[in-house]
């Protein structure tokens, strides 16, 4: 077995000169404090995920007028090194690294139809998404239920749970017996609540059949195994969940008996290539999958990946893919491909997520706004707030470090100069920060210099939710949180007054992304087939479309597609099926 750590990630040590005094109430940086991290920029984002002993060459699709039967062996033929990486079923086609002198010699082959760069594509999670356009609305109080409001929303219940008693109930369509493919980050394999979930999975990065999210001594990025949470929690599988969600009970997925094959192609910075993705989905089909979900994208059509989505789709799988987290009018790719199903976000009052790519190729949308799920165990985190005697709705960021704090609040403004806390101590406050133009890492890393021991986010252009925010992996960093609107107002009256923030581990944490709402439907569509052993993707597919909620303009638009996807709308539909 093996599998990567995280790399690059080095505390940056920002510490005043010893013999530099500052007044406490007037702000300033104090001595001896370590905050945020320097990140080493990921291989992805300059080129193809790490590859061990990388000798230079480029990653390439190479394409053979011949069918691509002999496409390996001209690869190695030529006597330069080329080393193929991937050869196709689907598409005439191999992945190869080449030199640019590789590269020439293969373009003057008569059998080689093209070359085209390997793609690099994207997780599309929080890491993708602007801080600002992560919305959220949520219900105040402790959870009580393993179903969660996305679950009901689509009604996924109310195919399996006709009793009401929030157990799957014998002989109803719950996923078992169908293989839904998630091609994604891997997952913590030893999650409580995935156990028993996982019947097969390869990490086509490490080249071995474990395909874990990140290391022995860190995990990745985490987007993987919320991914399968959303799709296939296991009914009464409750892991450790600290505040909010009460320890031992836990979530259920929206097909809570389906098998999953997990195909790892993203690295631990959220990056991958478009022939890993292609490799996963021959590997998603050989495996029997009825159902690929891909949280990711960024690429664009070519003649190959065009060819690859459609030998999937017409050999009997349905691919679901995200519809992308930039708020255009433009469906990302693959989602855009016309044989994926593109599904986008709502919040909780079905508005279209300002986050959510739609347009024109946009087919459904589900929930992807605020939506609790598995996360690697004791790396997702749960929040609680108080401000004289009042409990506040709060979201911890994303890899901040557990802790609790009960300390003057300090306004802090946007906390965009390393002097922006007027009457912050060293001796420790909790800041108060407003939108702004620099990062949440960086004013976190600005209000840590001046001595706060923990850091409020607000929300002030958001009515009634509570933004996610992410933070660097590594490093040395605070206890934060995000606030709503009501907060705001609350705490905008509570300066130079005590606040409690109390921020603790857990196996679960919230997300939003419109890689949450594609989970949502590619959990539906494994209860379709459930239940319709022998239905076609297209069968399934003209289902969800047929029987969505239409939420926007009559009929299909840009916003939200078709509509809503309705598990048991869908179900009923299909009954003349066998």
């Amino acid at each position: 077995m093996k599998r990567w750590g995280l790399v690059g990630l080095v505390a940056m040590v920002a510490c005043a000169p010893e013999n530099t005094s500052y007044k406490d109430a007037q702000g300033g940086v104090c001595p001896n404090i370590s905050a945020g991290a320097l990140e080493v920029a990921p291989p992805g984002q300059t080129g193809a995920p790490a590859t061990p002993g990388d000798d230079g060459r480029k990653s390439y699709i190479v394409r053979f007028r011949d069918g691509g039967v002999s496409a390996a062996a001209q690869v190695h033929q030529l006597g330069l090194g080329g080393r193929v990486t991937s050869t196709y079923r689907s598409v005439p086609a191999v992945a190869a690294r080449l030199s640019e002198q590789e590269r020439d010699a293969l373009a003057r082959d008569a059998q080689v139809e093209s070359i085209e760069p390997d793609q690099v594509w994207h997780s599309l999670g929080p890491a993708t998404m602007p801080a600002r356009t992560l919305a959220s609305s949520v219900v105040k109080g402790s959870i009580s239920s393993e179903y969660t409001a996305g679950l009901l929303r689509v009604q996924a219940n109310q195919v399996w749970d006709l009793d009401g008693d929030e157990q799957p109930d014998p002989g109803r369509p719950t996923g078992r017996g169908v293989r839904v493919c998630i091609i994604d980050s891997g997952l913590d394999l030893e999650h409580p609540e995935l156990r028993g979930a996982v019947v097969a999975g390869h990490d086509f990065l490490d080249g071995d059949d474990e395909p874990w999210d990140g290391s022995l001594k860190a995990w990745g990025t985490g987007h993987g195994t919320h991914v399968a949470g959303i799709i296939a929690a296991r009914a009464g599988g409750g892991a450790e969940a600290g505040i909010e969600l009460p320890r031992g009970r836990g979530l259920i997925g929206v097909a809570p008996e389906v098998e999953l094959v997990i195909a790892r192609v993203l690295d631990v910075y959220g990056s991958t290539q478009m022939s890993y993705v292609l490799a996963a989905l021959e590997y998603c089909s050989s495996q029997g999958a009825k159902v690929a979900s891909l949280s990711l994208g960024g690429g664009f059509a070519s003649r190959t990946t065009l060819q690859a989505f459609k030998a999937a789709y017409t050999g009997g799988m349905l691919v679901v893919a995200a519809s992308g987290n930039d708020g255009s009018q433009v469906v990302s790719y693959p989602a855009s491909d016309p044989s994926v199903l593109a599904v986008g976000a709502v919040d909780a009052q079905d508005r279209r997520a300002r986050f959510s790519a739609g347009g024109g190729d946009l087919d459904l949308v589900a929930p992807g706004v605020d939506v609790l799920s598995t996360f690697p165990r004791g790396w997702g985190t749960l929040s609680k707030m108080e401000a004289d005697g009042t409990d506040m709705l709060s979201r911890a960021l994303l890899y901040a470090p557990p802790g609790e704090y009960n300390q003057k609040l300090v306004d802090c403004g946007a906390a965009e100069t390393m002097d922006s806390c007027a009457g912050s101590v060293c001796s420790g406050f909790i800041a108060y920060v407003r939108p702004g133009r620099v990062s949440a890492a960086q004013a976190m890393v600005n209000v840590m210099r001046q001595g706060a021991r923990a850091v409020i986010f607000s929300t002030d252009d958001v009515e009634d939710g509570a933004q996610i925010l992410s933070l660097p992996q590594g490093g040395t960093w605070v206890p934060a949180v995000t606030i709503n609107s009501g907060g705001s107002t609350m705490l905008d009256q509570r300066f130079d007054y005590p606040v409690r923030i109390d921020v603790n581990r857990a196996d679960y944490t919230y997300m939003s992304g419109t890689s949450m709402a594609a989970p949502h439907v590619s959990g539906i569509a494994a209860l379709l087939f459930s239940a319709h052993p022998t239905a076609t993707p297209e069968q399934v597919k003209n289902a969800l479309l047929d029987t969505a909620e239409d939420l926007g303009t009559k009929d299909r638009d840009t916003d939200y597609g078709e509509g809503l996807v309705q598990a048991k709308a869908a179900l009923d539909s299909m009954s003349q099926l066998p």
